[in-house]
């Protein structure tokens, strides 16, 4: 793995304002809020302790330009440093964007994965019984899903024509229906970054990544930009039961957030985030490489939608929160024999990737077998207290 700051950052990085995290050495090492000022990495933990802080400063985005800060390297060498197995924690390197943030994460919000969930399902976790069950669902739905609104009239229509052929889910549910799904992905401080390893249980014999665009947003509702994300999926395990989600979604290291949050501004906006095409690429020490898209065009919700599902009088979060959006990829390739699908093997270097917002890069291993997480957000209180930040 090589990280590169052409590679890495958006496209137009130069007009783009870029917010993060670091690990930062010293006499009391700890993370702190970071902005990218052309090749310099400026920390500013003086001003904003925490992400969560600075992201829900009122109007935040108009005071980035008068922000200061202690510069404690260039993009170049942090990135170099990020790379787990030659990390130098003698110098920075770069964390998730988020910390105190609850992680969320909505699903089965485009049709194609949709259908790879009810897949799933009728397969009770089987991937080789998959490919036959795709084709049953293809022939008796008969139709493009993507053209149903969900909670529409057609959509109720298509539930009772479902019913009828014994071909309903709770999947399709949560689809087409009124409400979408809307879940914990991780806990505050436990998500990986770009460059870590990202952690499938071991257990799991059918996993794949989900590359998904996700939203920062503040206390106050209001999305403030976007970033990267890689709601890691354990196929089988959910296919065995859908009250299995959490065990399938909330692992060690199994959420990686990065490399940066991207504000809006006259830039880029949140009609950007509506057209963004999302590029992945999994690449294995088999010399297996598998390549997918994701486009945000095809989303059946509207993702200020989503934010609405998650956030209003009936749910809030005080510190703000992340959201992943969903993802269109859902891999059905065959890896090791014909109908087996595809799943991750240990070693697989997970790239997500769009314009606007740069690449995020990981490296699969088992999550029983990745460093335990430890630094939760008492430990950052601790730290924070132990630098006078607080």
């Amino acid at each position: 793995m090589k990280l590169r700051p052409e590679d890495c950052l958006p496209e137009d990085a130069e007009r783009a304002i870029l917010v993060g995290r670091a690990w930062v050495p010293g006499d009391h090492p700890g993370p702190s809020p970071v902005i990218i000022r052309g090749a310099d990495v400026v920390d500013i933990s003086d001003t904003f302790p925490t992400m969560s802080e600075l992201l829900n400063t009122e109007s935040i985005e108009s005071k980035m330009d008068d922000l200061n800060g202690t510069k404690i390297g260039v993009i170049d060498s942090l990135l170099e440093n990020s790379v787990w197995h030659s990390q130098d924690k003698k110098h920075p390197y770069l964390l998730a964007p988020v910390d105190l943030q609850a992680v969320k994460a909505c699903g089965v919000t485009f049709a194609q994965s949709m259908l790879e969930r009810v897949i799933e399902e009728r397969a009770k976790g089987d991937p080789s019984a998959a490919q036959g069950i795709r084709n049953d669902i293809q022939k008796v739905i008969g139709l493009d899903l993507e053209s149903i609104i969900p909670g529409s009239s057609e959509a109720e229509q298509l539930k009772e024509v479902l019913i009828k052929k014994d071909m309903w889910s709770q999947y399709l549910e949560v689809g087409i229906g009124p409400d979408a799904e809307v879940f914990t992905k991780a806990q505050p401080m436990s998500v990986m970054g770009i460059g870590a390893q990202i952690g499938i249980l071991e257990k799991s014999e059918w996993n794949n990544p989900e590359p998904e665009i996700t939203l920062a947003v503040n206390a106050r509702g209001k999305i403030l930009g976007a970033t990267l994300g890689n709601d890691v999926n354990l196929r089988d395990i959910e296919g065995r039961s859908a009250l299995l989600l959490g065990k399938a979604k909330d692992n060690n290291a199994s959420a990686a957030i990065g490399p940066f949050i991207r504000l809006f501004d006259e830039n880029f906006s949140l009609d950007d985030v509506r057209m963004a095409e999302l590029s992945l690429t999994v690449r294995g020490l088999d010399q297996f490489t598998l390549h997918g898209r994701s486009s945000m065009s095809k989303i059946s919700r509207d993702v200020a939608d989503l934010v609405d599902e998650t956030m209003g009088r009936h749910h809030q979060y005080p510190d703000g929160f992340c959201l992943m959006t969903g993802t269109l990829f859902a891999p059905s390739e065959d890896r090791d024999k014909i109908g087996g699908g595809f799943t991750h093997k240990v070693g697989d270097l997970v790239q997500i990737s769009t314009p606007t917002l740069g690449a995020l890069v990981n490296e699969v291993e088992l999550s029983e077998n990745i460093e335990p997480w430890e630094f939760g957000a008492g430990a950052l209180m601790k730290n924070l207290a132990a630098r006078g930040l607080l």
